[in-house]
């Protein structure tokens, strides 16, 4: 039954990769890369790390959120320089412009940048959040001669605050299960890998009826 495992087998080979000496450089080049344009999210390398070696978790974590605040300072600057045309047809071809429009009326609530913070842990990726405050802050700067609330030290900040919060804390949930979490993920791993490519399977077919 073992060669059938085929999620514990991967679930291993992202373990010892993870324990790779330049598994830090990996996960810092795919942070950065992940909040300007990447589609691989910097939890696919962070977890594996942390569960390989807990005793470092929190400094993989504050090298992620540092990573992540970089890159998103790229992105908020493309955003706001060269957003149209280069960006905007990225933006269209990565099929995130409904994802722009959410994070446009976040800013046209009462508490504008904090919803940044919040951006930080829903499922829209950051770099739309970056690029979409460099638009609207060159906007404003356009219309008003101002970017309001919108400025890079406001984004940054926040992002600091919000990246921060969501990476220590899966870092943290990780270092505090241990080996007791490495063990039941190994054991599980499988059950919860067909489980999403069911769902995967289950959204592709929903998604098919109703074209």
């Amino acid at each position: 039954m073992r060669k059938f495992r085929l999620f514990e087998r991967c679930y291993d080979w992202c373990i010892a990769l993870a324990r790779h000496r330049l598994a830090w450089l990996f996960l810092a080049i795919n942070t950065f890369c992940e909040s300007i344009f990447w589609p691989v999210p910097s939890d696919i390398m962070l977890a594996p790390m942390c569960l390989a070696r807990p005793q470092r978790a929190l400094r993989y974590a504050l090298l992620t959120v540092v990573a992540s605040v970089l890159g998103a300072v790229v992105g908020y600057y493309l955003g706001y320089f060269i957003y149209d045309p280069y960006i905007k047809d990225f933006i269209s071809f990565l099929h995130y412009d409904r994802e722009m429009e959410t994070v446009r009326g976040w800013f046209t609530m009462e508490y504008g940048v904090l919803m940044i913070f919040i951006g930080a842990f829903t499922p829209i990726p950051y770099k739309v959040i970056a690029v979409t405050c460099g638009v609207m802050a060159a906007e404003s700067v356009a219309n008003t001669g101002s970017a309001g609330m919108l400025t890079l030290l406001n984004f940054v900040l926040v992002s600091f605050v919000g990246r921060g919060l969501r990476f220590f804390l899966e870092a943290g949930i990780i270092m505090w299960g241990g080996e007791r979490m490495e063990r039941a993920i190994r054991r599980y791993i499988d059950l919860i890998g067909w489980a999403c490519v069911a769902l995967v399977v289950a959204y592709v077919a929903y998604k098919v009826m109703q074209n």
